[in-house]
């Protein structure tokens, strides 16, 4: 990179255009993102007609948006030509509407009416991340047939590893690889080899199911068919990966009691932060004022044994990071689809289990270090074992819950956790000890 920024910096371009020739696209899409906007054209147009439009495609989108505005209507043109479908869907999501109808503009007519086709599906559906750039064949063909059209078609296409079969009205028969055509004659028929049974998602269908589904069947590419089973496109890995990194993005950020952001931390404004914060701060909040209260009730209880007081940090935090830990990894096995909502009942079997091993570990440690501490009081030291043991039983079971209750209401299972979890242990845990020091040291 840095022999690049030398060769732009003393204007050797005629070099420049020969050393980026050699780079990869993702490469070259980096170095661009670090040049300012007068440099940024001007090493833009350098790049070879196939290499800039791949380029591009990699492109933040600030960028893109720069380079649109600053080009010909003629090289705009070529570029929407050149980009795969998908790739042109995903820049016209994030650019302003005069900047879309600039591009639509300069699109040829079967281009703008595929691209409208795909935008018009909803967000985050498996018809808004496929691609129309794939190899279909049909089973009459031969497999001589099948690789002069492969040799024919396939240069523009996305994949050509696995084709697929259709019938007269684009109806899905089967899959074929390209390995199954190697490892066959010349003269079989598609029909012969394909496989009928085919994986395939629906254009409505959530991008987090089709992501479920290469998982689970180590895909490479997946089919997406409309309501009559016609196909309309593929999903490629590679968007797979942008949206899984996308979907553990958002849990991330609801587990963390915020909204999700579209944009990444650094091009986000100072307000749009907060907005995304303050939201579920403000819920928290007002929630965690039943814990004053619950405290206020007992202050009867504080006076005669003001000891009492000191224990509650300890049984809070342990309650709360018990709970979380239950809920962080139900949430994670929901996502990564080990765990259903027909398992409710397995998981709190397994984590009460759980919770009375940690539970006695936890309150044998408290009880022999409070022994030490305060001998003489053993009330009081059985007060805090029992309630911590409780805690923490009640804790795991509501943070392997509670997610799996958002699931079956339709709802994400990651705003269940920890921030959420914690505030709600801190007023169970609380009414537990006293409730449990009333009764054993008769308060």
């Amino acid at each position: 990179m840095d022999e690049l920024m030398e060769l732009v910096n003393s204007r050797q371009f005629r070099k420049l255009k020969e050393v980026m020739t050699e780079f990869n696209e993702m490469d070259i899409a980096t170095f661009i993102e670090a040049l300012d906007s007068e440099k940024t054209v001007v090493v833009f147009r350098m790049l070879p007609k196939e290499l800039a439009s791949e380029v591009f495609a990699c492109l933040e989108v600030e960028k893109q948006r720069h380079i649109i505005n600053s080009i010909t209507d003629h090289e705009l043109g070529t570029i929407v030509e050149d980009l795969f479908v998908d790739d042109a869907v995903d820049m016209l999501e994030e650019l302003p509407a005069s900047v879309v109808k600039r591009v639509l503009q300069n699109a040829a007519a079967d281009t703008r009416k595929l691209i409208n086709q795909f935008l018009n599906y909803p967000e985050n559906s498996a018809g808004s991340i496929m691609t129309a750039e794939y190899v279909g064949l049909k089973k009459t063909m031969t497999v001589e047939q099948a690789f002069t059209y492969i040799r024919k078609h396939g240069v523009d296409k996305e994949t050509i590893y696995t084709c697929y079969v259709m019938d007269g009205k684009r109806r899905l028969e089967g899959v074929v690889t390209v390995k199954d055509l190697l490892m066959n004659p010349y003269e079989l028929t598609i029909g012969d080899i394909m496989d009928t049974h085919v994986i395939k998602a629906v254009t409505t269908e959530d991008q987090e199911a089709v992501a479920e589904s290469f998982q689970k069947y180590d895909l490479l590419s997946l089919p997406v068919v409309d309501h009559e089973e016609r196909l309309v496109g593929i999903v490629t890995v590679d968007d797979v990966v942008d949206v899984m990194e996308q979907e553990a993005t958002e849990d991330f950020e609801k587990m963390a009691a915020m909204l999700p952001s579209e944009k990444p931390y650094l091009k986000t404004s100072v307000f749009q932060l907060a907005k995304n914060r303050i939201v579920w701060l403000l819920v928290l909040m007002v929630s965690s004022m039943i814990t004053g209260g619950i405290l206020a009730r007992y202050e009867a209880a504080f006076a005669v044994i003001p000891l009492l007081v000191t224990f509650i940090p300890m049984l809070t935090d342990t309650g709360g990071n018990a709970g979380s830990q239950s809920s962080t990894m139900i949430i994670r096995g929901m996502a990564v689809g080990e765990i259903g909502t027909k398992d409710i009942f397995r998981v709190i079997f397994k984590e009460l289990k759980v919770a009375l091993i940690v539970g006695m570990i936890l309150g044998l440690v408290n009880y022999v270090r409070l022994m030490i501490l305060y001998p003489g009081q053993e009330m009081l030291c059985l007060t805090v074992m029992l309630s911590l043991l409780v805690t923490v039983v009640l804790a795991k079971t509501i943070g392997a819950v509670l997610p799996i209750a958002a699931k079956v209401f339709r709802m994400d299972p990651a705003i269940m956790a920890a921030p959420l979890i914690t505030t709600i242990v801190d007023a169970v845990s609380l009414i537990i000890y006293f409730r449990l020091a009333c009764k054993l040291l008769g308060l």
